[in-house]
């Protein structure tokens, strides 16, 4: 990972196309997710953002922090207004409506809206090929309605709907494995990614815009309010979670059989990154 430790102000792009003022919680790893993947995209972007965090930080009627054209969908339906808007501008490229540039059309969603609700037209997305990138930002419960557990949270966290006690854990059920069913789905390009590997992140969001038809990327992302932990930590968090290998990086392309995973030695045990949150019950 020796790669992965500039300095990153010196070397990311200084257009800003998510703006400052939102209302995301101190120490939101999400948002900085947000802003690099904003960052990577570019000017000629259309993006359809799923109800969530970031829908509701960055969108309070009459201000906005979107610097590139942004429409808020349901939970469900994210992928399937990205669909939508993929196949219209197809046509308008056949009648010659609109020309130059290519538009790279954006589907993003929270674990919630990707794992749970949105799957069933996540995976028809996927399934007919259209030229789209899905980005999952995973902080591994509902944070914005109240930390309500998700089918990402894992094995023995703590939520307000999995709370650990004399007769329970935690959470019950093992943390669903999304990058892997999108493999599963044989489209062009899978990776994971992670805002304390900023470099890795903008990079990977770069690669995707140049690959043709569906691709997806999980970005692993820290919530501090919703894991009660240190909001100073959130950097540091995000890091452990790949070096105690809770959460690798990695990419897998259609030519690859199999993911392309870094080898490297992990530094730490899990539990060396699991004590710094409260929500793990032991």
């Amino acid at each position: 990972m020796e790669q992965y430790g500039v300095y990153v102000p010196r070397l990311a792009p200084s257009k800003e196309y998510f703006a400052p003022g939102h209302r995301a919680c101190i120490g939101c790893g999400e948002v900085l997710a947000l802003r690099l993947v904003c960052k990577a995209l570019g000017r000629d972007v259309i993006i359809a953002n799923a109800t969530g965090c970031m829908e509701i930080v960055s969108s309070p009627l009459p201000n906005t922090s979107w610097r590139v054209p942004w429409i808020h969908t349901l939970f469900e339906n994210t992928s399937a207004v990205a669909s939508g808007i993929e196949s219209a501008l197809k046509v308008l490229r056949r009648k010659e409506k609109i020309s130059g540039k290519k538009i790279t059309v954006v589907a993003m969603g929270g674990d919630g809206a990707t794992c749970d609700i949105g799957l069933q037209a996540l995976s028809g997305a996927l399934e007919r090929g259209h030229d789209f990138l899905y980005v999952c930002f995973d902080n591994e419960a509902y944070m914005n309605t109240g930390i309500q557990r998700s089918c990402s949270t894992p094995y023995g966290a703590m939520t307000t709907t999995a709370p650990p006690g004399k007769v329970s854990i935690g959470q019950k059920t093992r943390k669903k494995n999304m990058p892997e069913i999108a493999v599963a789905h044989n489209i062009p390009y899978v990776a994971t990614a992670n805002p304390s590997y900023p470099i890795d992140l903008m990079n990977k969001v770069k690669k995707a815009k140049g690959v043709a038809g569906p691709k997806y990327l999980h970005i692993f992302s820290v919530c501090p309010t919703g894991w009660r932990a240190p909001t100073d930590l959130t950097i540091r968090l995000g890091r452990l979670v790949v070096e105690t290998g809770i959460a690798p990086l990695y990419t897998s392309q259609a030519e690859c059989s199999l993911p392309r995973v870094p080898v490297h030695r992990l530094k730490f045990p899990p539990v060396k990154c699991l004590h710094h949150a409260l929500r793990q019950p032991w």
